[in-house]
């Protein structure tokens, strides 16, 4: 199918959801997204994108052939299939279906390894809806009369432009805690944004479903990358903190994060796509962050890195 015959419906777009609608737009695509308030989206939505109003979309279900979700689950499951159940059911061309999810579907792993076959084991609530709603999305995908191929993004921590540590090193505000042996998973927003694409862009296979890991190939424990950060900017680290000291001042969301330790691979991944990472580790996606700040700013994309 030729790209311009290709409508990609990405419902959510919100920083990973606009990452996706600006790489297929610039890849010949056409795309539309959906938001809670379109006029305020309108003006930040990439050029090309048709912006629509989640509530009346279901004309846009009707004319896609490839539907994205980023909108996350709630404590009454997916709000996507609850609003658009019938809409996507119904929908003639809808051949492909992404929807990103998050590794914590694997629960705690003790630091020990995942893959893309590894059974979920969630244990924070917020990764049993995930759960949940990753096997809503199969049992829906199975039930469509075109019977759409499925991909489930299980994506690490997304940052990039306007989300990193740059800010709060600036501020004075970031901490540099350390719990050694603790590793976090990360991807940067534009590299997840063209692995869906790449995904999208493949034979949608009619029931197939797959399971693809976006993280980049480096885990790494939350002081590095601070110290990194640190370092780019010409600033000093935050002092060091324990992780034990820490911990009475995080807020729950907090410490559940800091209470699962695991690596997650991609192999599997980045061969069934046929992509390496541009952003292969948190170094390397610093230093694009700080040269898109650069440009945004009007300054020269190139030059020192490590100038404050």
């Amino acid at each position: 199918m030729a790209s311009r015959q290709r409508l990609l419906l990405v419902c959510g777009l919100g920083y990973a959801g606009m990452a996706v609608a600006r790489e297929a737009t610039a890849r010949g695509w056409r795309v539309a997204g959906t938001v809670r308030d379109p006029h305020a989206a309108r003006r930040g939505a990439p050029e090309g994108v048709r912006v629509v109003a989640f509530g009346a979309a279901a004309p846009a279900f009707a004319a896609a052939t490839h539907l994205l979700v980023t909108a996350p689950p709630g404590e009454a499951g997916d709000p996507v299939i609850a609003a658009h159940r019938a809409a996507i059911l119904a929908a003639p061309r809808l051949r492909w279906i992404g929807y990103l999810s998050t590794t914590g579907v694997y629960g705690d792993r003790g630091g020990g390894e995942v893959d893309e076959a590894t059974p979920p084991a969630p244990a924070q609530p917020r990764s049993r809806r995930r759960l949940a709603a990753e096997e809503a999305w199969r049992a829906l995908a199975a039930e469509a009369p075109g019977r759409p191929a499925l991909d489930l993004f299980r994506t690490g921590g997304i940052y990039g432009p306007g989300r990193s540590v740059f800010a709060a090193l600036r501020a004075g505000t970031a901490r540099r805690i350390v719990k050694p042996g603790h590793a976090f998973a990360r991807i940067h927003r534009d590299d997840l944004a063209r692995a869906v694409a790449a995904a999208a862009g493949q034979p949608a296979e009619p029931g197939r479903v797959r399971v693809l890991h976006l993280v980049d190939d480096e885990p790494a424990e939350n002081a590095a990358v601070v110290e990194e950060a640190a370092r780019l900017l010409g600033l000093p680290p935050p002092p060091a903190v324990p992780f034990a000291e820490a911990a009475p001042g995080m807020s729950p969301e907090a410490l559940s994060f800091w209470a699962e330790n695991r690596r997650v691979a991609n192999a599997r991944t980045k061969a069934a796509l046929g992509l390496a990472w541009r952003y292969p580790g948190y170094r390397e996606g610093l230093r694009a962050i700080l040269a898109a700040e650069a440009v945004a700013d009007g300054g020269e994309p190139a030059g020192r890195a490590d100038r404050p």
